[in-house]
């Protein structure tokens, strides 16, 4: 192993022991955001016309399976 390859290993040792810096990077807050987006989709509440869109198809999908 090289010189120049044991201080590359070393520094991101180091970096991940003592929490200075982010081995992911930009990465990292691309994955909060994305996280972010994600659970303030999840909980939103679903219109009323698609429940009731949801309902239909329910109801309509056992009349379906006995033909």
């Amino acid at each position: 192993m090289t010189d120049m390859t044991k201080d590359i290993l070393a520094g991101v040792a180091g970096r991940r022991r003592d929490g200075a810096g982010d081995a992911l990077g930009s990465n990292s807050e691309i994955g909060r955001k994305l996280k972010q987006y994600y659970d303030e989709l999840v909980s939103d509440d679903v219109p009323d016309r698609f429940a009731q869109l949801l309902s239909q198809l329910e109801q309509a999908e056992p009349a379906q399976k006995k033909d």
